[in-house]
């Protein structure tokens, strides 16, 4: 065979097999379409007959068998014709009636115990669910309890607190009583020890005090010229020694001790008060003040001041010292106490002065026309006493520029105001070392 032969019969055969595959194909496929036709048939088929089975087992309430609306039907006993119940659809069907057969037992009572059973098993499964709802509810008032039962004991601890903070008020108002009572007997010790040490003073004092003053009071009483008045007098009679002398003002002819100071500034200066070493208590009520107290010769407020004052104009010297021993002094020309009253005690000694001069500032000034005040008399015009708050005596406004009747304090202090102060040369908080107050009549 030649090659073109061979080729031809290899290209005859090619042409055949392609034509074989197609028919293959194309039976496949309707093999395929025809077995779901069928299956879908059966399918049909049987659905519809399940659903008439169905129908007729089960018929709709709304169909009938003739395929209307059927009226609905009505069950009811019928005890005449000995059926249990009789079933009957409207007017048209006859009622099936449903009969018990005579030999079949009796079950009525089973129905009643299986009654029974589901009624208790429904009480049981209704009591537990009410038990779970018990639980959450009582635990719920248990929290509620517990809540309340804390909110009591707050309560509790609050009043309590209260009840501690109000302790604590009457503790503290009961200390103040006590501390004011402490200082009340301090004072009164001091007071006691103050007046034995001033009679004690007296006592040792008395001769060299005579011998001071006999001359003086000889000449007096002799009827060589007139009795002191005051240390002028003296000064003028040719007494030029510092120290202890008898006068004897017209108010007081029998006279009493003062201090005179016959060299400072000319001399002829009645000592009124004097602070130097703490060692007697300034801090008196009113009655001290007017009769005086204190040492002559030492810390004093001169006894019978308030009268020696009335007389008639004198000028006001204060010298006064620091602890470092720096001096100072201020000069007031014009000084009295009570000047033009007709009862100068109940009108409270009001102060009048003038005519300041000196080098320590005038802290005297804003005390003018003010009346004294004592811890047990507050003439000042403060809403407190202010004797009382600054611990001495004076002519307080509301409350002082000077005090100098405070207490006897180391220098400086934490306090306020409270020292021997003068204000316009050490402040408020430093307390001086040494102030003397002295009076003499002004010059003509």
């Amino acid at each position: 065979m030649t090659l073109n032969e061979s080729w031809t019969v290899m290209n005859s055969s090619s042409t055949e097999l392609d034509s074989r595959r197609p028919n293959t194909h194309r039976r496949c496929c309707s093999f395929l379409f025809w077995s779901v036709i069928t299956l879908s048939i059966v399918s049909v088929v049987a659905t519809a007959t399940v659903i008439i089975l169905y129908l007729n087992k089960f018929p709709l309430p709304f169909f009938s068998k003739r395929g209307g609306v059927s009226a609905p039907s009505v069950i009811s006993t019928n005890r005449d014709s000995g059926a249990v119940v009789s079933v009957s659809r409207g007017t048209e069907g006859e009622p099936i009636s449903i009969f018990l057969d005579p030999s079949c037992p009796d079950l009525s009572e089973s129905f009643l115990r299986w009654e029974s059973l589901q009624s208790s098993l429904l009480r049981l499964l209704s009591n537990h669910n009410a038990a779970d709802d018990w639980q959450d509810t009582g635990l719920v008032q248990k929290m509620g309890e517990e809540l309340k039962t804390l909110t009591g004991h707050a309560h509790n601890l609050r009043l309590e607190a209260d009840s501690l903070k109000t302790g604590q008020g009457v503790l503290e108002q009961q200390l103040d009583v006590l501390q004011a009572e402490q200082s009340r007997t301090l004072q009164a010790l001091q007071q006691l020890h103050s007046g034995l040490s001033d009679a004690l003073l007296s006592q040792q004092r008395e001769p060299e005090s005579q011998r001071r003053t006999n001359p003086d009071q000889q000449g007096g009483s002799r009827g060589t010229g007139p009795s002191p008045s005051d240390c002028t007098d003296l000064l003028s009679s040719g007494v030029s020694q510092d120290g202890v002398y008898s006068v004897f003002p017209t108010h007081d002819p029998n006279g009493f001790m003062v201090y005179c100071d016959m060299t400072t500034d000319g001399g002829g200066w009645t000592v009124i008060q004097r602070r130097e070493d703490g060692s007697v208590n300034f801090f008196r009520d009113w009655a001290a003040y007017r009769d005086g107290f204190g040492k002559t010769t030492g810390e004093h407020w001169l006894e019978d001041v308030l009268p020696l004052r009335s007389g008639g104009g004198y000028e006001l010297r204060i010298d006064m010292a620091d602890f470092d021993n720096a001096t100072a002094f201020a000069l007031y020309e014009d000084f009295s106490v009570g000047r033009d009253c007709v009862n100068p005690e109940e009108e409270g000694y009001p102060l009048s002065l003038g005519g300041y001069s000196g080098s320590a500032g005038d802290s005297l000034l804003k005390h003018a026309g003010m009346r004294f005040t004592t811890r047990d008399r507050d003439q000042d015009q403060s809403e407190n006493n202010c004797a009382s708050y600054y611990q001495g005596a004076w002519w307080y406004r509301n409350c002082h520029t000077s005090n100098l009747n405070g207490q006897y304090l180391s220098g400086g202090h934490a306090s306020y105001a409270d020292g021997v102060e003068w204000s316009s040369w050490t402040g408020w908080q430093y307390s001086l070392r040494f102030t003397e107050m002295k009076i003499r009549p002004k010059k003509p």
